[in-house]
């Protein structure tokens, strides 16, 4: 199934839970995690949303320290967020794996029970989240521009569909 017919699926059911990934869980997916749980908050919208990564090496660790300080230049709080891998519950328990790019998302297709690849999309849709890791200030910014924008759709889109 490509990304471009899972996107139109948004239109058509609402979660209950939504995995967000990306590589370490450390940058992206609590970013994209806390800016959908608080905008779904705001809307009324009952749905739980976590972040997980495909790498195992920053398990248990807080999110990085940017990623902390320019989110909470905008209101979010990442500080709570422990990092964790995908787990093979994660395919039965989650309605919705939303992933950051494309090595991800292939990544997440290798392991995913092939009757659960329905579930799986790009967070962006029809185009990657940028990885802000090796980069400056801007990355970072740039990342919740994205999310912020992208988790407006999702609000937009779900409320529709109560």
């Amino acid at each position: 199934m490509t990304t471009k017919v899972l996107v139109a699926k948004f239109k058509v059911q609402k979660p209950r839970r939504v995995l967000i990934v990306c590589k370490g869980n450390i940058c992206r997916s609590p970013t994209a995690a806390v800016v959908l749980s608080q905008k779904l908050k705001r809307a009324a919208l009952n749905i739980d949303i976590d972040a997980a990564g495909t790498e195992d090496y920053h398990v248990g660790s807080p999110p990085d320290k940017r990623s902390i300080k320019h989110a909470a230049k905008r209101g979010y709080d990442l500080s709570g967020h422990r990092a964790r891998q995908v787990s093979a519950p994660d395919f039965e328990n989650f309605d919705l794996i939303l992933v950051a790019d494309e090595a991800n998302l292939s990544d997440i297709q290798r392991i995913c029970p092939p009757r659960q690849h329905s579930k799986l999309s790009l967070f962006l849709g029809t185009r990657e989240l940028p990885d802000p890791y090796y980069g400056g200030a801007e990355g970072f910014e740039e990342v919740l521009n994205l999310v912020e924008q992208r988790a407006e759709f999702f609000v937009k889109t779900w409320l529709k569909t109560n």
